[in-house]
C-alpha cells in the first residue's frame, strides 16, 4: 500500500526516522530463564522460532506492536504502517460486519455499529461517482446499513461542538494574555493529527502550549456515541462499535491515542476509521458503484421528533478544513471588540498554502489570523514563533498537514483525469460552499447538550469530553538510532 499518511509523519530528514528491523518490532519474546545452562534458539522452516534447552524445545511468542505503541515511540510511524494499521483497516471493518451477522443468526449477542460520516470524504466519493452531496452521503448511508449498521450519523454536531470551544477557549487566551496570566498567543488548531503527532515528535514542549486543548470532530463524536447515545440507548459503551469515514490516514493515529481510550470499560471512542480511499476499494472489491446503491437516511438520535425535520447536509464558513480561522475570527471580534458582521479578507503569503487576514480599528491592528497547510509552510510557522525576538504577531492559526487542507487530505481519492490534487481540491472547495451552511451559535440541540449532556459549558464534565492535552515524546539515544 503506498504511503497516504501526511508529508508531516512522511518526512525522511527526521533524526528520528527509524525502520521495523531496527527499533519498532521485536521478533521474540525473551523472559527468564531459571536454567543455569544457556539455550539456543533454532528458527523453524514455517518461520517459529525454537527455544532449545536441556529440558527440550519450546516455540517462543511474536511480541505484536499497536498503533499505540507506535505513538509512544519517537519513530516515525511510515516505516511500519503495513504492520500498525491491521486493527484501522477496511479487512477489520467487514470482519466485524460478518461477526454480527453470524452471532445474529445464532442468537448471540453481538456489537452495536454505528457509523459517524465526515463532509470531505462525502465531497471526494460525491465526485469519483459523479453525484452531489447530499445524494451521495445517502448513499454511503445505504452501503453501510446494507453491512449491517445499525446507526449511521453525520459529524455536523461534532463540528460545531469543536468550533465553538475552539473559539470560546481563544477569546479565554486573548484575555489572559492581555492580562499577562499567560503568552501563549498565538493559539494554535490542534484538529489534525498529522501536524500534532509531529508537534509531539518535534518540537515537544516548545511548541505543545500553543496548540488548542479542544478535541478534534473526529473525537467529540466519540464521546458523544460512547457516552451521551450509549446512555439514552440504553447500551454499554463497550458493546458500541464506532466507526469514522475521514479524509486522511492520520486519523487512524489520533483514535489509537491512550488520551481517547476508557481503560475502566476497556473501549476507545473511534474504534475504527474508515477513509474515502478505502471505502472505494471495498466498493470495487464489491463490484458496486456507489451511484447505483440503494439510498438510507442518517439518523439522528440526538434530538427529539418535534426536532428531527428532513435532513439537510451542512458545511461552514471559511476554509473546507473545516472553517477554524473564519468562525474563530468572527466570534473573537464580536466577543472582544463588538464588531459584528466582519469580513475576512484573506492575502496570499509565499504560496496559496500560506494566508493571512487582519482585523483593524483606527490603524490599530486587533486579530491577526493565519491559514497554513502543507508540511512546509508548518515549518516556517514553527521557526517564526521560536525566532521572533518580540511575541509573535499572530493571535490564531488554522494548521493542517496536507497542501490545500483536509479536502486534498492523504486518503481522499485521487483524481482518475490525470489533473493535479490542487486541482481537485479546488473543485471541491467549491461544492463544499454550494452546501449550505451551519452557525454553531444557532445550533439548539448544542445548548440543548450543554445542559442535559455536560451539565454545563464549564463543567468538569464537559472538560473531559471536550478537551484533551498533548504530550512530548522524547528520542530514543540508542545506537541502532545512530547516524554512522
Amino acid at each position: 500500500m503506498a504511503s497516504r499518511f501526511s508529508g508531516a509523519l512522511q518526512i525522511t530528514s527526521l533524526d528520528d526516522f527509524i525502520t521495523p528491523s531496527q527499533e519498532c518490532i521485536k521478533p521474540i519474546d525473551m523472559k527468564k530463564s531459571k536454567i543455569v545452562t544457556g539455550a539456543k534458539i533454532k528458527i523453524q522452516d514455517d518461520g517459529a522460532y525454537m527455544e532449545i534447552n536441556e529440558k527440550g524445545s519450546e516455540k517462543l511468542e511474536k511480541v505484536e506492536i499497536t498503533l499505540a505503541d507506535c505513538l509512544a515511540c519517537s519513530g516515525c510511524i511510515t516505516s511500519a504502517e503495513s504492520v500498525l494499521v491491521s486493527q484501522q483497516s477496511q479487512e477489520e471493518l467487514l470482519r466485524i460486519f460478518e461477526e454480527k451477522k453470524m452471532n445474529e443468526s445464532n442468537n448471540v449477542n453481538t456489537k452495536f455499529i454505528v457509523v459517524s460520516l465526515s463532509i470531505q470524504p462525502i465531497l471526494s466519493l460525491a465526485e469519483r461517482y459523479s453525484m452531489n452531496p447530499q445524494e451521495t452521503i445517502e448513499k454511503i448511508a445505504g452501503y453501510f446499513r446494507e453491512l449491517g449498521a445499525d446507526m449511521i450519523l453525520d459529524m455536523t454536531i461534532a463540528d460545531d461542538f469543536a468550533l465553538l470551544e475552539c473559539a470560546k477557549e481563544f477569546v479565554d487566551k486573548y484575555r489572559d494574555n492581555n492580562n499577562m496570566k499567560n503568552d501563549k498567543i498565538p493559539m494554535l488548531a490542534s484538529s489534525c493529527p498529522g501536524w500534532v503527532c509531529y508537534a509531539e515528535k518535534t518540537h515537544g514542549n516548545f511548541i505543545l502550549p500553543y496548540i488548542s486543548s479542544t478535541k478534534s470532530p473526529q473525537q467529540i463524536m466519540g464521546s458523544l456515541v460512547k457516552n451521551y447515545l450509549a446512555d439514552i440507548k440504553n447500551i454499554s459503551c463497550e458493546n458500541i462499535y464506532h466507526v469514522t469515514l475521514m479524509p486522511c490516514y492520520d486519523k487512524k493515529l489520533e483514535a489509537s491515542r491512550d488520551d481517547f481510550y476508557n481503560k475502566l470499560k476497556e473501549t476507545r471512542d473511534v474504534d475504527c476509521v474508515i477513509t474515502s480511499i478505502e471505502l472505494e476499494q471495498m466498493l470495487d472489491q464489491q463490484k458496486k458503484d456507489l451511484s447505483s446503491q440503494k439510498p438510507d437516511k442518517i439518523d439522528r438520535p440526538f434530538e427529539t421528533i418535534e426536532e428531527n425535520l428532513d435532513y439537510e447536509l451542512k458545511s461552514h464558513r471559511g476554509s473546507g478544513s473545516g472553517g477554524y480561522a473564519d468562525f474563530i475570527f468572527d466570534y473573537a471580534a464580536r466577543k472582544l471588540f463588538n464588531i459584528d458582521n466582519v469580513k475576512l479578507e484573506y492575502k496570499t503569503i509565499r504560496n496559496p498554502d500560506f494566508q493571512e487576514v487582519l482585523l483593524e480599528r483606527d490603524g490599530k491592528i486587533l486579530l491577526h489570523f493565519a491559514i497554513t497547510n502543507g508540511f512546509r509552510n508548518i515549518q516556517n510557522l514553527v521557526q517564526k514563533i521560536k525566532r521572533a525576538k518580540e511575541k509573535c504577531s499572530y493571535h490564531y492559526v488554522e494548521v493542517m498537514a496536507c497542501p490545500a487542507g483536509c479536502l486534498n487530505g492523504g486518503a481522499q481519492i485521487r483524481p482518475k483525469d490525470g489533473s493535479q490534487p490542487r486541482d481537485l481540491a479546488l473543485k471541491l472547495e467549491k461544492k463544499y460552499h454550494e452546501i449550505p451552511e451551519s452557525n454553531p451559535e444557532d445550533n439548539k440541540l448544542i445548548n440543548k447538550l450543554y445542559t442535559s449532556w455536560l451539565d454545563s459549558e464549564n463543567s468538569d464534565k464537559a472538560q473531559a469530553l471536550l478537551k484533551t492535552q498533548y504530550h512530548k515524546i522524547e528520542k530514543m539515544n540508542t545506537a541502532l538510532a545512530m547516524k554512522w
